[in-house]
């Protein structure tokens, strides 16, 4: 998790998710009291992950109205909270074990109250050449644009 110097401020003010880190959502919601020895604790007898590796634990409180993330940076935990002004986190990803692995982006998506199991934008497509443009024409401009300049 990195740290990020937010709007030039000289302090630290933001924690940083990267396309590099791994993301478990714990399915079951927790009591949104748990502080960071009780999460750490929940992480390791529960979820049966090491709370040290360096991975994003999220959880979710009962109400469903706030979230909670755990993360080690190798030098102390991280335990943040957002709370929703409003409405609850209604997508929560779901599966056959006790935590979720997600993608980093979906957790964006996760933590501004989304639905991260929603497709996007594909993470990678194949990049093709353009076909060849036909030799009629004395113009390599399409007959489309021609017509286009010529109202204006």
């Amino acid at each position: 998790m990195g740290l990020v110097d937010a709007a030039g401020l000289g302090g630290l003010a933001m924690l940083q998710i990267t396309p590099q880190m791994r993301v478990l959502v714990a399915r079951e919601p927790v009591d949104g009291r748990k502080g960071i020895d009780s999460l750490v604790r929940l992480c390791r007898d529960r979820l049966g992950d090491d709370p040290f590796s360096g991975c994003v634990f999220v959880f979710r409180s009962r109400a469903g109205t706030s979230i909670r993330i755990l993360v080690y940076d190798g030098n102390g935990f991280w335990l943040a909270q957002k709370r929703l002004s409003q409405g609850r986190f209604r997508a929560w990803p779901g599966g056959t074990g006790v935590t979720e692995p997600i993608e980093p982006h979906q957790a964006h998506i996760l933590f501004a109250g989304g639905d991260p199991s929603v497709r996007g934008a594909p993470e990678w497509r194949s990049v093709r050449p353009l076909p060849p443009q036909s030799s009629k024409g004395s113009t390599d401009v399409p007959k489309r644009s021609r017509e286009a300049t010529q109202k204006c």
